[in-house]
């Protein structure tokens, strides 16, 4: 939620960036009015109530000078402004809880580098790195590979939860724990505190996290109870804090955090192929940091170093994304998406999302920072992905597949493969063997 102050002292510039995400800048003069209203309430009913004493105490002085019938007549005066406190408050209530439904529909202001741009379509590269594997044979896709290979079956998941859920077998799931394992290491290595947080969250710390529309599409809720499950753990980490004030000096605050995660993905983004790349169920690494707002540029391009330096160190070819006003989410005031590079699909696709959210998640929590003068503010947040295991395994898959239907695994996760270097299908090497001819893949 955006900072009152801000609407109140800069409407135009609130007024630009909701112009530039496509959306009315009217509700920026609602917000503005129902605030006006608000205050004038407020003043009437503190106004009201100084009434009050003063006619409290002209009741006391003509009760001690028996003046009855004065007495009267400032008791039912009394009654009279008690009334008009009663409305007026009434009113206060209204008004306030106006403005703040229109206040929580403004996004986040932009940041200068957003570029302009209705949607997807219209997000700007800024950034590519690696070389893009060529292959001597017809190439497989990952579920293919996975499939020949033994190592994941998607029917028998498909039988037993329905669509978006998998089986690792073998290789693939030492895979999925070496990236884990990975991941937090570096991380770890980089200065940010481990977390393996709750999964289950109670819904308030949810909803100031993402908005409503968000929550209908991906959020799975816990029937009889306030809890969901987390769709990532930037949303514990969030939350973790809330209701607290930090010290400055204790500023900034690394977390890197483990977790399963949970996603309906409802809508245009359903799950409607078989494979690994979309997923109700997956696990991810993520980063997260609570910093002062001077600072949140600064790290937000620490978030985007970290998450290169892994697909550099998984030798996985990518790009940088800047996404546009359309593009973006509205608690968002600048993200980034980096792809990695998919040779089934000839394209690219997005497996970490880096965003600063400044002070709009954490108002909505009440996290704040106090310095050494006193003064206290908002703090403001930032979010990366460090690692989502399920499509950097699709990326390996694809990108390290051999003419044999074997693959090699990247050379940063051999220290976490009990020795695998390259994932094989022993049962078709032992037939191989035996029959002592090439063995053709289907």
């Amino acid at each position: 939620m955006l900072d009152i102050n801000l609407v109140r002292e800069n409407p135009a510039m609130v007024k630009a960036s909701e112009k530039k995400r496509g959306k009315d800048p009217i509700v920026v003069d609602a917000v503005r009015q129902y605030d006006e209203q608000w205050r004038k309430a407020l003043k009437n009913v503190e106004e009201l109530k100084h009434r009050r004493n003063i006619v409290s105490e002209e009741i006391n002085q003509a009760k001690k000078a028996r003046k009855e019938s004065l007495a009267q007549q400032k008791i039912k005066e009394m009654r009279i402004v008690a009334d008009d406190i009663k409305e007026q408050e009434g009113k206060v209530q209204e008004f306030l809880a106006q403005r703040n439904q229109a206040l929580v529909s403004l996004g986040n202001v932009l940041h200068p580098k957003v570029p302009a741009g209705k949607d997807a379509s219209e997000n700007k590269e800024i950034k590519t790195w690696g070389t893009k594997p060529k292959f001597s044979f017809p190439i497989k896709n990952h579920v293919e590979l996975a499939e020949e290979l033994g190592i994941a079956d998607f029917d028998a998941a498909a039988k037993v939860s329905g669509n978006g859920f998998y089986y690792h077998k073998k290789e693939l799931g030492l895979l999925n724990l070496a990236l884990i394992r990975f991941a937090v290491d570096f991380m770890q290595k980089k200065g940010y505190m481990y977390i393996e947080p709750p999964l289950l969250l109670k819904k308030e710390m949810l909803g100031a996290a993402i908005d409503l529309e968000e929550w209908s599409k991906t959020v799975y809720s816990i029937e009889g109870e306030d809890l969901a499950l987390i769709g990532t753990s930037e949303y514990a980490m969030l939350g973790m804090h809330a209701e607290e004030t930090f010290p400055e000096a204790e500023l900034p605050r690394r977390y890197t955090a483990y977790s399963m995660c949970f996603r309906k993905e409802i809508g245009a983004h359903g799950i409607n192929e078989k494979g690994l790349w979309r997923r109700h169920q997956f696990n991810k690494v993520e980063q997260f940091i609570f910093c002062t707002p001077e600072e949140s540029n600064q790290y937000f391009e620490e978030l985007l170093q970290n998450s290169e330096e892994i697909l550099q160190a998984l030798e996985l070819p990518y790009r940088v994304m800047e996404l546009c006003a359309g593009d973006l989410a509205s608690w968002k005031h600048r993200s980034c998406d980096l792809e990695v590079w998919r040779p089934t699909t000839n394209s690219y696709g997005e497996v970490m999302s880096l965003s600063n959210c400044t002070d709009y998640q954490a108002r909505k929590l009440n996290i704040k920072v106090i310095s050494k003068d006193g003064s206290r503010r908002v703090v403001h947040t930032l979010n990366n992905t460090a690692l989502a295991t399920s499509r950097i395994i699709v990326a390996i898959l694809e990108n390290f597949q051999t003419k044999a239907g074997t693959i090699k695994v990247p050379k940063a996760l051999w220290p976490y493969m009990d020795g695998i270097k390259e994932i094989k299908n022993k049962e078709v090497i032992k037939k191989s063997k035996r029959d002592q001819k090439k063995v053709k893949f289907i």
